[in-house]
């Protein structure tokens, strides 16, 4: 039997994800040795091209005040979303696939850079050179990064994630499936708490056990 997958689908300008940070990162650390953890990137909203309207900003705020009422996560409200942002995250989500091309331990470190650069720090992670920035945090040349970033491989790469999501039925992030050899289980939907994912986790591994 192979060992098995924890699909992980998430979009880095996705804010429920962004709640579910700290779950994951525990269980990657906990599950290490027992599954491989695997990050697909869903695609939010790629390839907005239209600013925010006042509505649509007012909604996502709204969102936002509810993750951080529920998890605790910091968010930067002071001129969030400013006037004529596109809440494109193609971009966003093609950056973690480029970095994983040039070194796939820092899939999730850049992942969860993003998110705090976004919903923390209220920087505008569509754009190519904050981009750059967040990997050259992480010790990559970001020259290197952005010539990765700006690939037509990068970018059918990432449509490629977009359509394993589609077609794994994947309709909201985050959610996690556990692939066992052919076999798929929905481990979770939505932002759930810890203890919940992980007594999933282990019942879906017990027969293999």
């Amino acid at each position: 039997m192979n060992a098995a997958i924890l699909w992980y689908f998430a979009d880095p300008m996705c804010s429920w994800c962004w709640g579910f940070s700290p779950v994951i990162e525990t269980l990657r650390d906990e599950y290490r040795e027992r599954v491989k953890i695997a990050l697909v990137l869903g695609g939010l909203r790629p390839g907005e091209t239209a600013p925010l309207t006042a509505a649509g900003r007012e909604d996502i705020l709204h969102h936002w005040q509810q993750v951080h009422a529920r998890t605790g996560q910091p968010f930067h409200f002071d001129n969030a979303l400013p006037p004529g942002f596109v809440y494109d995250t193609e971009p966003a989500s093609r950056a973690v696939v480029a970095i994983g091309g040039i070194e796939p331990t820092l899939i999730f470190p850049l992942f969860r850079a993003i998110q705090n650069a976004f919903y923390a720090e209220g920087r505008d992670v569509t754009q190519a050179g904050v981009l750059a920035e967040l990997a050259a945090g992480l010790g990559v040349d970001a020259a290197a990064f952005l010539q990765a970033f700006d690939s037509d491989a990068a970018r059918a790469k990432t449509q490629a994630h977009f359509r394993q999501a589609r077609q794994a039925g994947v309709r909201g992030f985050p959610a996690l499936i556990l692939q066992q050899d052919s076999q798929l289980h929905t481990v979770s939907n939505g932002c759930q708490p810890l203890e919940v994912v992980r007594e999933a986790i282990d019942r879906t591994l017990q027969p293999a056990v």
